[in-house]
């Protein structure tokens, strides 16, 4: 019983990194209906920024460094809410209700974050610095009589390809230097040291050792569910962001500006992935296609557990990285060796990461012959309609 205690906590710690990874997607996708296929690379982002952080950390003795993880967790929601906020002004803003087409820009955007993860160098950063510059320059000294012609959408797309050929030119030039364009990650994955105050066991239970970076997940999700819960209910945007979930048009017409509303919750749902991201560096290396390991596992989270519904999220959350963890581990057949053969036969069939994740899939499908909708579905006029 001890093994399936542990595997048990190793399972509750898995189903807490897809809830901050979930959460974060359910809000937006219950809110807007954008499938963001990039939301997986935004936990990426929130992991190389804790490495970032780490490495800057590191020359200032290990007292102070010891520290540096706390700041990572604050420093990856506002990085990954920053991209996610960019992300919904610049793209997705302009593609709502086109469901096919966010789809494929959001894959699209997923392929440009791996390969910029990959290639990032100094040169390309101060040329994408000099192209974002030049284009919200240029968007912000326009007259307002020419933002309010038919022909400024063309016009602001001008701008934004002269932009970009500027930036390119700056990266071409500044090539030439072998400091300026070497990679500062490569598509190597990468490790971080977990601070020493989270390393070891944080107690035991009934003989059984606490793994400090599992219980810390655990206690994490928990405190940011807890915050996010407060922020959706008790906040005055947290009430605006359910009122437009439930019924845009209606909130349009109330005067709530839907637009900030939609910038305020893709944000926060990109900083979630980042602290989620943040997370999975406690757990093990980290590479570029880090997203697409989670991507697949939080879209199921929300068609379980219902779009848009906190609880559904947990409750799903915890079910699949539990059965993932024991049944994926082949734990059950050391716990209980005197299993009818039968049993022992199916149970060691899916007793694999992959043939865990295949278990999970039927599961899923079944339920949905009798919950379409999921364990908890969304309410609303909308929904109804």
């Amino acid at each position: 019983m001890e093994l399936i205690f542990s595997q048990l906590l190793d399972g509750i710690s898995i189903g807490a990194v897809l809830l901050l990874a979930a959460t974060g997607l359910a809000i937006v996708f219950g809110l807007m209906g954008v499938i963001n296929l990039a939301h997986g690379e935004l936990m990426m982002v929130g992991a190389y920024v804790t490495f970032v952080i780490q490495n800057l950390f590191k020359p200032l003795g290990d007292g102070i460094f010891q520290l540096y993880y706390i700041v990572a967790l604050f420093v990856a929601f506002i990085v990954t809410a920053l991209v996610g906020v960019l992300l919904e002004r610049t793209l997705i803003r302009q593609l709502y209700g086109r469901p096919l087409e966010t789809l494929l820009a959001t894959w699209g955007v997923s392929l440009v974050l791996i390969q910029f993860i990959r290639s990032v160098s100094t040169s390309m950063a101060i040329g994408i610095a000099i192209a974002l510059i030049i284009g919200f320059a240029a968007k912000k000294f326009t007259p307002t009589k020419i933002r309010k012609a038919s022909f400024y959408p063309y016009l602001s797309g001008l701008i934004w390809i002269v932009s970009a050929i500027v930036g390119f030119i700056a990266i071409s030039a500044m090539s030439e230097s072998k400091i300026l364009a070497k990679p500062w990650f490569g598509p190597r994955n990468i490790d971080v040291t977990a601070p020493k105050w989270l390393q070891g066991s944080w107690g035991s239970i009934a003989g059984i050792e606490l793994p400090g970076i599992r219980i810390f997940i655990i206690v994490l999700s928990a405190l940011l569910l807890a915050l996010v819960a407060w922020f959706l209910t008790k906040s005055v945007w947290g009430l605006r962001i359910r009122a437009v979930t439930q019924n845009r048009q209606m909130s349009n017409c109330l005067g709530i500006p839907t637009d900030s509303v939609d910038s305020i919750t893709f944000g926060i749902g990109s900083g979630l992935a980042g602290v989620a991201g943040a997370a999975i560096t406690l757990l093990g290396s980290v590479g570029p296609n880090l997203g697409a390991a989670y991507i697949v596992s939080c879209f199921m989270v929300i068609v379980l557990g219902g779009v848009g519904n906190l609880v559904g999220t947990v409750i799903a959350s915890l079910m699949l990285g539990i059965i993932q963890s024991i049944i994926g581990s082949g734990s059950l057949l050391i716990a209980f060796p005197e299993m009818p053969t039968a049993a022992a036969a199916v149970v060691e069939f899916f007793a694999t990461t992959s043939m865990s994740y295949v278990l999970i899939f039927i599961f899923i499908i079944a339920f949905l012959q009798f919950k379409p909708t999921g364990m908890f579905p969304q309410k609303g006029r909308s929904v109804e309609a």
